[in-house]
């Protein structure tokens, strides 16, 4: 057998290249199938985001076609200097303050509880989450009904016990916490059952090891559970935090952001400013000014995933 016989049996035969042009041709279909979403997300996302950048640098009005006169950064520097923007901020990050640590702490305790019954672990679920599928007008009607003196049923039940009901929705000091209880039962079901599937990612024989070795269910839940949920507890907290500094709708529905302006968010602000004096220029820096703290937040979340990724 010759040498050239040899080497040429001896070739790994190269297998056959796809065509460049079939490749794309599969890609097709999933373009076509994204295109609807994309005309959408262009249409409602980034069109009016982009419309409402280039109005704030301009007087526009509701009262008046056009964009109206270049303002620059007018708006934006009125709208820093105005103590009623400041003053709506602060109570968005009151609101977020007061929700945001009750939904971390409620939703992990209920999801450790729900994740060790052993029998109707569904009830709990759906107990849980049943709150949040429901509008929040119909949310808000219920507390309205349940904080309303005379006839509420908290007033009646602290009543009972001999304790004083405070004006909930009627006094400065108390309308923001009351709204704070009113969220804090109404979403913390989607925080419940994130925790609820981190928990069933959690390996048993790592409960049964340390159960072996003597390990309390406290030692557990510090050792084991608390730091094999840290990236669903920094998921849970930045969701949390966006939604809360995100609120409109029970605050415009249960107090109209009084009593006297003491629970008016930074979107009411904003919505007064647009729809209520007819400033949608001002109104558009006004957004473009709370969109940057909502980036900076997001920034944040990114950082602490990526130290995390690097850590694992």
């Amino acid at each position: 057998m010759s040498t050239e016989t040899v080497t040429h049996r001896a070739r790994p035969a190269e297998a056959p290249s796809r065509p460049v042009s079939a490749a794309q041709g599969q890609g097709r279909p999933a373009m076509a199938f994204l295109l609807p979403f994309a005309v959408l997300y262009l249409a409602f996302i980034i069109g009016p985001a982009v419309y409402g950048l280039i109005m704030s640098f301009f007087d526009a009005s509701l009262v008046r076609p056009g964009l109206g006169g270049f303002a620059g950064f007018g708006n934006y520097a009125e709208a820093l200097q105005d103590s009623d923007f400041w003053s709506s901020l602060w109570h968005t990050l009151w609101f977020t303050i007061l929700t945001t640590p009750p939904l971390i702490l409620l939703a992990f305790v209920f999801a450790l509880l729900a994740d060790r019954v052993g029998r109707g672990r569904w009830f709990f679920r759906l107990a849980f989450f049943a709150p949040y599928i429901l509008p929040s007008a119909v949310i808000s009607l219920i507390w309205i009904f349940m904080y309303t003196p005379g006839l509420g049923l908290l007033e009646a039940g602290l009543g009972k016990v001999g304790i004083t009901a405070p004006a909930w929705l009627g006094d400065p000091n108390w309308a923001m916490p009351s709204l704070a209880i009113t969220t804090v039962w109404w979403t913390l079901g989607f925080n419940f059952i994130l925790y609820l599937a981190g928990l069933q990612e959690i390996p048993r024989e790592l409960y049964e090891a340390s159960a072996i070795d003597g390990a309390s269910p406290w030692q557990q839940i510090r050792r084991i559970t608390i730091p094999m949920l840290g990236r669903t507890t920094t998921l849970v907290a930045v969701l949390q935090v966006i939604a809360s500094l995100k609120v409109f709708d029970q605050m415009y529905i249960m107090t109209a952001g009084g009593p006297n302006f003491a629970t008016r968010s930074i979107l009411q602000y904003v919505y007064d400013q647009g729809f209520t004096n007819f400033r949608l220029g001002f109104a558009s820096a006004v957004s473009m000014l709370f969109f940057l703290v909502v980036l900076a937040v997001s920034a944040v979340w990114f950082t602490i995933v990526r130290r995390q990724e690097k850590e694992v």
